[in-house]
């Protein structure tokens, strides 16, 4: 085939990827449908065709995904699959209430510069070199992403980012690598994004996961005992990420400037003095985040009030539109209005009720069971070989598939596998959550992947090389955290 006829089919397929993703899925969909290649019952055939339609179109990105989300209310109920009652009230559930919270408290921190004054404070403490930057902004991002959404906190970070590239690249000596420096730089904010795993609401798949081990086994996930275990492995990958990329794999040789650190003064002191609705925030979102972390022994303490983390973003959130912000001006301002919130992610509250109305689905006619067991046979009993395998298994899968979705999907089936196997649910579910998390070498992979490889100063083949050192190392480090320190102090009998 000639070069000319080539450049005429590119733009022929390019044109034409979302009918072509959308046709793929609906041929999987009826091939299910209408061959049932695991002989399942009616139903069953059903709603899994349903779950391969959803997961295709999630994974080729045929729709946005929260419009994708929306398909168990149309097709369950005329499916006959479930009352449209019972399906929306998965669109509802608390979950997705604490998601929102989180949203809300984060446009507050992000609305005042709270979120720039951490960040550049961090950065002046650590230096001007390359690899002090560099460790700043793995530093800030990491501990931000904590509590913030990874796609927000990432999205604050950028622009920070791109500015002090603009200032290095000017001020540097020739045997500088400032493109080692943008490149590693970007990554940095995304992986570090992604690596907050030492909160529950660290990441989404973490919150869907304690969300699903309350319905299934009626255990709550301390947010302590979370804290306890991950925090020490977050560090450990943040440490791991600044040793690789500026060490390794791409070392940028550049010293310290004096206008690197004046750029960095100066965006500083450009915030002034820290203001009014500043303390108010940082008063609100400390409440928050005590509350959450000693929330069982605030209810262990007393009886009148239970806390649990929903109720707690959601005091937080409404607090910010309660709370005057301080600033003198003719109309009392709050710390928060509603028109804040025009561009919240509300889309990741449709994903999330959607697949919590397709794993309820799949659960309710046991096809996840049918597939632990199937599992199960092929499995080994060791519990270290175990963990390392859906470990990779989840990180992989997640450089294509939303980690919100594949936890929702795959935590009934690893359930099924663990049970089977007579281990504790929570040996191989955790670890498989944190993996959903951690995919590194595609922009689909996350948000924050896609965020700075937009930058333009990341390649694809420079994603996926230094991706691919990260998925190994986070495989390696969540298996053994896991397999070593979780069982001493989470621990959910089979």
């Amino acid at each position: 085939m000639t070069e000319s006829n080539l450049k005429k089919i590119k733009p022929f397929f390019s044109k034409r990827k979302k009918m072509l993703s959308l046709a793929i899925g609906l041929i999987l969909f009826l091939f299910c449908l209408l061959i049932n290649p695991f002989n399942l019952l009616l139903k069953a055939n059903l709603v899994l065709s349903i779950a391969i339609l959803m997961i295709s179109w999630w994974i080729l990105d045929a729709m946005p995904m929260a419009a994708v989300a929306l398909l168990p209310i149309v097709l369950f109920p005329l499916f006959n699959i479930s009352s449209i009652k019972e399906v929306t009230k998965s669109y509802s559930d608390s979950i997705i209430f604490l998601f929102m919270g989180g949203f809300f408290i984060g446009i507050g921190v992000e609305k005042w510069n709270l979120h720039k004054r951490i960040a550049l404070g961090i950065i002046r403490i650590t230096g001007t070199n390359g690899n002090k930057i560099i460790l700043g902004f793995i530093i800030a991002t990491g501990f931000l992403s904590l509590w913030l959404s990874n796609t927000a906190t990432t999205m604050m970070m950028f622009p920070i980012a791109a500015s002090v590239i603009h200032v290095i690249s000017k001020h540097q000596s020739e045997n500088a690598n400032i493109k080692n420096f943008s490149l590693v730089l970007m990554l940095s904010i995304a992986y570090a994004s992604n690596f907050a795993l030492g909160t529950i609401i660290g990441t989404p798949p973490n919150v869907a996961y304690a969300n699903y081990v309350v319905e299934k086994f009626n255990y709550t996930l301390g947010f302590a005992d979370w804290m306890l275990v991950f925090t020490p492995l977050t560090i450990l990958l943040l440490l791991m990420l600044y040793w690789v990329m500026v060490k390794i794999l791409y070392p940028n040789h550049i010293k310290h400037r004096e206008r690197g650190k004046k750029f960095i003064d100066n965006s500083y002191k450009e915030l002034g003095s820290i203001s009014t609705p500043e303390i108010r925030v940082l008063i609100v979102f400390s409440c928050v985040v005590v509350c959450w972390i000693f929330k069982d022994l605030i209810n262990h303490w007393q009886k009148f009030i239970e806390l649990d983390d929903t109720i707690i973003a959601m005091a937080g959130a409404l607090a910010m539109f309660i709370i005057p912000s301080g600033r003198k001006t003719e109309d009392e301002e709050r710390l928060l209005h509603w028109h804040d919130t025009k561009n919240m992610a509300w889309g990741i509250l449709l994903l999330f009720g959607g697949g919590l109305a397709l794993a309820k689905a799949l659960e309710e006619v046991k096809i996840m069971d049918q597939l632990g067991r199937l599992i199960a046979a092929y499995s080994t009993d060791n519990v270290f070989i175990m963990m390392l395998a859906v470990t990779a298994l989840s990180v992989f899968l997640s450089e294509v598939m939303s980690n919100v979705a594949q936890v929702i999907v795959m935590a009934p089936v690893i359930s099924s596998v663990a049970l089977a196997l007579h281990m504790d649910p929570l040996l191989l579910g955790i670890p498989m959550t944190l993996g959903a998390s951690c995919a590194s070498m595609l922009p689909m992979g996350t948000p924050p992947n896609a965020i700075v490889f937009a930058s333009g100063h990341i390649k694809m083949k420079e994603m996926i090389k230094a991706g691919f050192a990260m998925n190994i190392i986070a495989i390696i480090l969540i298996t053994l955290f896991c397999y070593f320190l979780q069982p001493l102090i989470m621990q959910l009998s089979p």
